[in-house]
């Protein structure tokens, strides 16, 4: 099922035992006049914007562990980013044996099975089989590197909370409700995409923030889908960091794979 396996390693990244914090009691805003929120709305939106990460390209390696089916992997990830262009990733397994490769971009999903000499190439909403329809290139991308998604946020049905050490964003858009929890320091460590009246969820989890060249970047993320054809944990801690150097994204069939349609 590597096949599988290397779809849902586009979805976010993964799960290193991060649990999930105790929430805190928080009161979302009832009072203020519909202008009144929307000014907030609008402040608080640019303010989690402003904190982004702001990246031409961006490199990791990264030890995973990935709960797939009632069965458990150990592997090795490489991670390759083109902002808003390409996404590329790398899978090996013990011994350093590369078993997939994926290149994903904003119109298409390619993946190159090593072990079983197959390869597919599909259109992106191939991955909705594996996760909610409300991930696009772009929100895709953003969970990766843990950006708080403007695709979501803007113009949907949003209100903000604060407690003593966080935020909390709750909204709507396009039938699908989400959740940010938020750090002081306007970064995420947890997210939550569910369908409105559907049965798949995906959560998403980030920890142990680091500085890499000025970016502030989770070294552990994590990553649970739950869905009618999939039920999912995955971990990853990365060892190795760097944004905006030059990045190479080889993707090659030859003639000895056999093409899945």
């Amino acid at each position: 099922m590597w096949n599988r396996g290397a779809i849902v390693l586009l979805l976010a990244v993964t799960l290193l035992s991060v649990g999930c914090k105790t929430k805190k009691r928080v009161s979302l805003p009832d009072h203020g006049t519909p202008k009144d929120v929307t000014a907030a709305n609008e402040a608080s939106i640019k303010s989690f914007e402003m904190n982004n990460l702001d990246f031409h390209t961006f490199s990791g390696r990264a030890k995973t562990r990935i709960e797939l089916d009632k069965q458990v992997h150990d592997l090795t990830l490489n991670i390759r980013m083109q902002r808003d262009k390409a996404i590329w990733l790398s899978v090996t397994a013990t011994l350093g044996i590369e078993v997939a490769r994926v290149m994903i971009t904003p119109d298409s999903v390619k993946i190159l099975n090593k072990l079983a000499g197959e390869y597919i190439a599909k259109p992106f909403n191939y991955i909705y089989h594996y996760t909610n329809r409300g991930i696009n290139f772009h929100t895709l991308q953003d969970l990766l590197i843990a950006n708080v998604s403007s695709n979501l946020l803007r113009n949907s049905s949003m209100q903000v909370a604060s407690a003593t050490d966080e935020f909390i964003v709750v909204g709507v858009k396009d039938q699908l409700s989400y959740q940010y929890r938020i750090n002081k320091s306007n970064r995420p460590f947890n997210f939550v995409l569910q369908e409105v009246g559907g049965t798949q969820n995906l959560e998403a989890f980030y920890s142990d923030y680091a500085s890499y060249g000025g970016y502030n970047f989770p070294n552990n993320l994590a990553l649970n889908i739950l869905g009618e054809q999939l039920s999912l944990k995955a971990s990853v801690a990365y060892n190795r960091v760097t944004f905006n150097e030059d990045v190479e994204m080889p993707f090659s069939v030859s003639g000895r794979y056999k093409v899945i349609n």
